[in-house]
């Protein structure tokens, strides 16, 4: 079978697990559909974004949130990433999408979505406080650590380097979707982000729902085939944490080989993933028949 063939297979089968079976039709209408954008073409956003080491930043960003045991009493109480760990990727995956490179009618669209469920989200943490998943103050520690993930992954692995002053932008942009979903006191700049996780410190600790997710996230059953590529992403990831964020989740602290071995193989990961999601240009997916799949495309935004 040619490379070409082999190398398209893969490509197809990549945007299906982070997608989900939609995923050329909700790409076609993400980057297909015209009309006016929040941000523009190949802005700092869309660079970081748009990059393969969103993959590695994805997986950080997980492991950091669950540090806030109010963050993870919401997630473990009403997620379903145990059981549809693929469909939890893909919504997640699909609403970055969407707000980077959408319509600013579908990136709204998105957000108001997202709101809508959050609003549904409130219980009991264990140590007995309360927790509503639309509380500003929790989604802005959602926030950071996102966005402190990611900017920190495209710094490490990112095929393009930006300066200081386009990370400033980066994070300037990225307070837009934060405080359309009702965070409060977001950071603009690269400076104020860092100061912002170091106020959410004393707030952060150890439970046994955050260890649990750590385990899952290392642990979580993948193809045979693609299982050493995922360990390695997930072990770059967890390279690059603040070190104080790695006890507390049972996760490896091995500076030296975080410098060397994992730093080398996220390298080859993020370009190996880039070589295969540059292998077809898009394309209209073929229209599918009316049905149950009919509704993806909204459910798909969810978060």
């Amino acid at each position: 079978m040619p490379i070409t063939s082999v190398r398209n297979r893969m490509s197809r089968a990549l945007l299906g697990m982070v997608a989900g079976p939609d995923g050329a039709q909700a790409r076609y209408r993400i980057h297909g559909t015209a009309g006016p954008r929040w941000y523009s073409a190949d802005s700092p956003i869309q660079i970081v974004h748009g990059d393969a080491s969103m993959y590695i930043g994805g997986v950080r960003a997980l492991l950091l949130q669950s540090l806030h045991p109010l963050a993870m009493a919401a997630v473990d109480d009403f997620s379903d990433y145990r059981t549809n760990v693929w469909g939890r990727l893909a919504r997640t995956a699909t609403f970055i999408a969407t707000t980077t490179f959408g319509t600013a009618e579908h990136a709204q669209e998105a957000v108001d979505i997202v709101r809508a469920v959050h609003r549904r989200v409130n219980g009991t943490a264990p140590d007995g406080r309360p927790y509503q998943a639309d509380d500003p103050h929790l989604l802005a520690w959602v926030h950071i650590a996102e966005i402190d993930s990611f900017l920190t992954a495209h710094e490490r692995f990112g095929r393009r380097s930006l300066d200081e002053s386009d990370y400033d932008t980066y994070v300037s942009q990225s307070a837009r979707v934060a405080l359309a979903l009702g965070s409060s006191e977001v950071p603009t700049t690269r400076a104020e982000l860092r100061h912002g996780l170091r106020e959410f410190r004393p707030e952060l600790q150890s439970t046994p729902a955050a260890r649990d997710v750590a385990t899952f996230i290392r642990t979580v059953p993948v193809p045979v085939a693609v299982r050493p590529g995922y360990r390695a992403l997930v072990r770059a990831a967890v390279a690059t944490l603040p070190r104080w964020a790695r006890e507390p989740l049972g996760l490896p602290d091995r500076p030296l080989l975080d410098r060397t071995l994992h730093r080398l193989n996220g390298t080859a990961m993020t370009s190996a993933i880039r070589w295969l999601t540059t292998a077809e240009p898009m394309q209209r997916p073929e229209r599918r028949p009316p049905g149950p799949a009919a509704g993806s495309r909204s459910r798909a935004h969810q978060a």
